[in-house]
């Protein structure tokens, strides 16, 4: 018996010594990684001044001298100056093409006149919830007992000469963009209307002989300026005292605004616009803020 048992051990043990070595024990299989030897052999370091000489090396064998470019010449556009009102040429001048031959931008055009309406727009409505309306507080009848709705005091908004409710208060609508998106729309409109012939350019100095209507109407319809051609934007660089009076009867015809008083919104609404020379510059002066970039230079020590 005891013989029998030993043989059963025997076996066994052998069974499991074979079951161990097999390659395809799972087992075996997820400890060889942990259990098996690194083949990778170790170098040794360099010296860190052997180190830092290859890198120099390295750095003077990479680096080569860049030649400096300069920027590219930005080409001009032709512009001929009129006399007014007679509007014969007179000469020729030239303006960059980023000043008057950008392309057309809806959506900077669009934030500009929504940004400028907004500035226009007063804010001041302003209306009385019930605690700011003068009566009383008592309350008009009692809870219960009447048949009828509930009710408080005389103030409320549910009765006439009461409070009103989620009424307007003073706000500002104001709202903001910026400097050089806005400049770039100025420009973007008087390029939108050189490109359609649409920018007549004067010499400075406009104005006419008397104050009345009749003389700015013959001169509108005379150069097909006038309602029947979509009316006219006159930009003056200062105050000319006959013109603006006679536009002013005769406003059918068109506007007359100085430089301050122009707008972007104003540059896109009438058919044309009749600008001199030195308001034009002064315009292109003062909305011109997102080309004074500065040319970066290669430097060399």
């Amino acid at each position: 018996m005891a013989a029998k048992s030993v043989a059963t051990t025997a076996r066994t043990w052998g069974w499991l010594c074979l079951r161990r070595s097999s390659p395809k024990d799972p087992l075996m299989q997820c400890l060889a990684p942990k259990l098996s030897r690194s083949m990778a052999t170790e170098a040794p370091m360099p010296e860190p001044e052997q180190l830092q000489a290859d890198i120099d090396t390295h750095l003077n064998s990479s680096i080569t001298p860049v030649a400096f470019r300069p920027p590219p010449k930005i080409p001009d556009v032709l512009t001929t100056i009129y006399s007014f009102p007679a509007m014969e040429p007179l000469r020729f001048v030239h303006y960059p093409a980023n000043h008057l031959h950008l392309p057309l931008r809806r959506d900077i055009l669009h934030r500009a006149v929504v940004f400028e309406g907004d500035a226009t727009r007063q804010g001041t409505a302003s209306t009385k919830w019930r605690n700011d309306v003068h009566g009383s507080g008592a309350k008009i009848r009692p809870q219960k007992g009447t048949g009828r709705a509930r009710l408080g005091d005389k103030k409320s908004p549910m009765l006439r000469g009461g409070g009103v409710a989620f009424g307007p208060h003073p706000r500002d609508f104001s709202t903001k963009l910026p400097k050089k998106m806005y400049d770039l729309a100025w420009r973007t409109a008087l390029s939108y209307r050189y490109r359609r012939g649409e920018l007549i350019l004067v010499e400075d100095g406009v104005e006419i002989e008397m104050n009345e209507p009749r003389w700015i109407k013959q001169i509108m319809e005379r150069n097909h300026w006038g309602n029947a051609d979509g009316r006219s934007l006159i930009v003056t660089k200062g105050v000319r005292e006959n013109l603006f009076q006679a536009i002013a009867g005769a406003g059918e015809h068109g506007r007359v605004k100085t430089e301050d008083d122009v707008d972007v919104k104003d540059l896109l609404e009438l058919g044309r616009i009749i600008i001199e020379r030195s308001a034009l510059d002064g315009i292109l002066k003062d909305h011109s803020s997102d080309l004074n970039r500065t040319v970066p230079t290669a430097i060399y020590s």
